[in-house]
């Protein structure tokens, strides 16, 4: 287990966490302020193109093209690892999913602060709903922290522990095209993302990624995944 990794992103994870009680708290509020109100200016008839494109990344199409897009960037860092094949990808796929799928689950327990989203909490503001006729998802009753933030971190934090450097430099860009849009229309704050979700991500991904019983786990995961192909082709 690397500890003093561990340590040291748990650290970064305190202090973030510390930084929303500490009087910079002003800092967060201005900030979340700050970038919604500069937003949802443009949320009008008179910009109709950009509320179009902001409506049309807000909706579950974009959500289904996203997950797409990970599942190829999942093939082509498989493609780019030497030494591993679809067996170790697949163990570390299955390892994100469940990992992902638990931290999801964490988020709708409600012991962490709620608060409704920026287009709730403000009133007169433009919303998108006002503009559009797509299906997008502009508001939320409880917005913190992003489960979209986490996801994308998860998937992030797997790349960079486990992908080459290109990969792993896509997966963080990703990982900001997937949470800017929530953020843009008003369906999240900023620190909903860049508080909440990485204040997360920074406690509780290290133990999981710089701990040896995990790479272990899924080297085993590996191995009898690929036996058992093996087992299959010559079955047939």
């Amino acid at each position: 287990m690397q500890t003093r990794r561990i340590l040291f992103y748990n650290l970064l994870g305190l202090a973030l966490i510390l930084s929303w009680w500490l009087p910079s708290v002003l800092l967060w509020t201005k900030l979340d302020d700050d970038v919604f109100f500069f937003f949802n200016q443009f949320i009008s008839p008179m910009y109709p193109r950009w509320t179009e494109a902001l409506a049309l990344l807000n909706t579950r199409a974009f959500d289904k093209v996203m997950f797409v897009v990970l599942l190829t960037m999942l093939f082509f860092a498989m493609r780019r690892d030497r030494d591993g094949g679809w067996p170790k990808w697949l163990a570390i796929g299955l390892i994100m999913s469940a990992v992902g799928a638990l931290l999801g689950e964490m988020l709708h327990v409600h012991l962490l602060m709620a608060r409704p989203s920026p287009t709730l909490w403000h009133e007169g503001v433009n919303l998108l709903d006002d503009y559009t006729y797509r299906n997008a998802k502009a508001t939320a009753a409880n917005s913190f922290p992003s489960d979209h933030g986490l996801l994308a971190m998860v998937f992030a934090s797997f790349m960079l522990r486990f992908a080459d450097r290109l990969i792993a430099s896509l997966s963080v860009a990703i990982a900001i095209l997937v949470t800017l849009p929530r953020i843009m229309v008003g369906g999240h704050w900023v620190s909903d993302v860049y508080f909440g979700a990485l204040a997360i991500a920074l406690v509780v991904l290290p133990w999981i990624l710089c701990n040896a019983y995990i790479v272990c786990l899924i080297e085993r995961m590996a191995a009898r995944f690929d036996t058992l192909f093996r087992q299959l082709r010559r079955s047939y």
